[in-house]
């Protein structure tokens, strides 16, 4: 693996975490690689959003404060189970079998356990989903929401009940905006966000951090 493939899978497997110093010396020794590629990593995945980079202070790993990833789940589940709910009466049968083809293409490469793809694949499914709404406001909205790197923890925090439990969601969204079911869609969305949610942070019930 390239160096950034290395540096991410470190990160999102948490051997460092958010809030620490990422040295360019240290990273090429563990890296077995020079300095060179580390600061390519660090440049692409600070474009990514995992990493921050500041003059004078090197790089870090990028920390979100709780409160603020309680607000970015909080506010896509209301707005996405909006978005489901408007597809579910918008939506033709030839954009909801694409749909569905994406989340059947979703569920085959979580059970191969290939993260990348399923990180890839479920932004489409979002996107597209919400693309169906036919809201360019909730186009808007959803853009700014979804942050890549919050994704990406989320996945790297799942188990196999919680990978499962997500592939089904979507697989039963597709089926309620078939249906033609706002209701149907909009409580299977927000049930998935406030899931993915828990995989990530753990009981609501846990003292704030």
């Amino acid at each position: 693996m390239a160096a950034i493939d290395d540096l991410r899978s470190l990160i999102l497997g948490g051997h460092y975490a958010p809030g620490d110093r990422l040295g360019e010396v240290e990273l090429a020794e563990t890296l077995n690689v020079s300095r060179t590629p580390v600061r390519e990593a660090l440049r692409r995945l600070e474009a990514e959003g995992l990493v921050e980079v500041t003059t004078n202070k090197g790089a870090r790993v990028v920390e979100y404060p709780r409160v603020d990833l309680e607000t970015i789940f909080e506010l896509r589940a209301r707005v996405e189970g909006l978005a489901a709910r408007q597809a579910a009466t918008t939506a033709a049968q030839d954009d909801v079998d694409r749909l569905h083809a994406v989340a059947v293409e979703l569920r085959e490469h979580a059970a191969r356990g290939d993260l990348d793809a399923v990180y890839r694949l479920n932004s489409e499914f979002h996107q597209s989903l919400v693309r169906l709404g036919g809201s360019t406001l909730l186009v808007q909205s959803i853009s700014m929401l979804i942050h890549s790197p919050v994704l990406l923890r989320t996945y790297s925090s799942f188990d196999e009940e919680a990978m499962a439990r997500s592939v089904n969601h979507h697989l039963e969204i597709t089926a309620a905006i078939r249906a033609g079911d706002p209701d149907w869609a909009e409580a299977v969305m927000t049930a998935h966000l406030f899931s993915a949610r828990a995989s990530l942070l753990g009981p609501r019930n846990q003292e704030k951090k």
